[in-house]
């Protein structure tokens, strides 16, 4: 399996996570379970770089579209 990642979209999506982790931190918080901000904020900046390992391994970033030539 062939997965073409950009690095603007690997930086929206993780982003996206993180908002969406914090925000789940936020209502726990409101709830009554407080959770520390230094934990998250290294298992955020722990995937990021796990993903970006990852994509290193499978061929790394695509530089330029194939086959998109202009005449």
């Amino acid at each position: 399996m062939s997965l073409d990642i950009t690095r603007g979209g690997l930086l929206v999506a993780l982003a996206i996570f993180g908002v969406i982790i914090y925000e789940l931190r936020t209502v726990l918080d409101f709830v009554g379970i407080e959770l520390p901000l230094i934990p998250y904020m290294a298992a955020v900046f722990a995937l990021a770089g796990v993903t970006i390992w990852f994509i290193t391994l499978k061929g790394g970033w695509r530089l330029e579209p194939d086959g998109d030539e202009s005449a």
